[in-house]
């Protein structure tokens, strides 16, 4: 299979260098806008997501496709770092292990949250956005479609990800309250009103908060977030003068650095007395600069730092786990035998083609000799002949849709072209 995956994800990459190769919207435009340009023969879908980085490629040969150490060039290029420090980050899966690995990431099954339902909509959005700049093809549109159909059914036929668990949820569940014991009393500040936050500030409300302020660079996005959740915005030049009243604030911007620095958070600390402050970051790259967390009475948590609930939720949902995998296993031998069966149909119609001919010549040259024939007698010995041909045909059918589960029959495509001298 001519497909390969090139990326970085949390299993092997912290979230310092995640976030200096992560793309908003915007830039994975232009980045696919800019490998259209230099390998214009390769397909490509770029997810970019706070978990992972991955570039999925196809071509006519995998050679064709760019390898790790290409992306890292690309990457170093586009971002304004140093290839050589991206390159050890990367990690590449070619053929069925890439496709292998798409579908697990669509299943939600190589998430830092296992069963959480953000993963699946983020794929599908990245392949949409492929679409839109004219850099998908043939095969990506054929294995992201099935990519979703298997996430679809591993969300059917398992429990994986009932009640569901995203990283939202996690936060506030998890972190939160190990910090507070009620929370109809205080008040939370949000920054950014994306999905992200929209889902955390559901989770809050469903603990309690009644008080939600939302501040975001395009006011009218947070006011229509205000709007849906009965909160109140503020200005995006108040967000540091507001974290001294505040008891917890969540950061989910895409802003290519933080938006509360340490120099601008030290004096509010002092303002608050050590007064605790939940502080939950879960941006990349990051919102808050990392220092802040070292200041008395605030308790600042990143998004690697959810790491540990979430081995926790994958122990819990082990039950499900094997039905879960099974069913991505399933479905790529499936694809994978689908696929080089494809490989073999234009051999398959020229060979029953090539028998249909025969068995014309064959049918019309006896019924010509048989003479007069009731319409009846004619259409038996027709089927008759069609009966035959298909027999005939049968084993070679069957040896090449077995041989197709183990891979491309080129070996037995060729036999058979020699075998009813069949030419191309």
């Amino acid at each position: 299979m001519k497909l390969r995956v090139v990326g970085c994800s949390h299993h092997q990459t912290s979230v310092e260098a995640r976030e200096r190769l992560a793309f908003n919207a915007e830039q994975s435009r232009a980045a696919l806008r800019a490998l259209r340009t230099q390998y214009p023969d390769v397909e490509a879908v770029l997810l970019s997501t706070c978990n992972r980085v991955e570039f999925y490629f196809a071509a006519s040969e995998t050679a064709r496709c760019p390898d790790a150490v290409q992306v890292a060039a690309f990457l170093g290029e586009f971002h304004g770092l140093i290839p050589q420090h991206i390159l050890p980050e990367l990690l590449a899966e070619d053929g069925e292990g890439a496709l292998h690995h798409l579908f697990l990431v669509a299943a939600s099954l190589d998430s830092m949250v296992v069963g959480e339902a953000q993963i699946l909509s983020q794929v599908k959005q990245a392949y949409d956005l492929a679409n839109t700049c004219d850099s998908t093809g043939p095969l990506l549109h054929s294995v992201f479609q099935a990519a979703m159909r298997v996430a679809r059914r591993v969300a059917r036929e398992t429990a994986i990800n009932q009640k569901r668990v995203s990283i939202p949820s996690i936060a506030v569940s998890e972190f939160a309250k190990q910090l507070f014991e009620r929370f109809d009393d205080k008040s939370v500040l949000i920054l950014g009103a994306g999905e992200m936050g929209e889902e955390t500030l559901r989770y809050l409300m469903n603990e309690g908060v009644q008080r939600i302020l939302i501040a975001n660079r395009h006011h009218e996005r947070a006011a229509e977030l205000a709007e849906r959740l009965a909160g109140k915005t503020i200005s995006w030049e108040d967000r540091c003068a507001q974290l001294a009243a505040v008891d917890l604030v969540i950061g989910t911007t895409g802003a290519p650095e933080p938006v509360v620095s340490f120099e601008q958070f030290r004096p509010i600390a002092h303002r608050r007395a050590d007064r605790p402050l939940f502080m939950l970051d879960l941006a990349v790259p990051r919102d808050f600069e990392p220092a802040i967390g070292d200041l008395p009475g605030v308790y600042l948590y990143s998004l690697d730092d959810l790491q540990r609930t979430c081995d926790a939720n994958r122990r819990e949902r082990e039950r499900e786990w094997p039905k879960a995998t099974s069913i991505v296993e399933d479905e790529t031998s499936r694809f994978v035998a689908d696929l080089n069966h494809r490989a073999t149909a234009p051999t398959i119609q020229r060979l029953k083609a090539q028998a249909d001919e025969l068995k014309t010549e064959e049918l019309t040259r006896l019924l010509n000799r048989l003479g007069t024939l009731d319409p009846h007698a004619r259409e038996e010995i027709s089927r008759s002949f069609d009966r035959l041909v298909n027999k005939i045909l049968h084993p070679p059918m069957e040896s090449l849709r077995d041989e197709a589960t183990r891979g491309t029959p080129h070996g037995l495509l060729d036999a058979l072209k020699r075998l009813f001298q069949i030419q191309d």
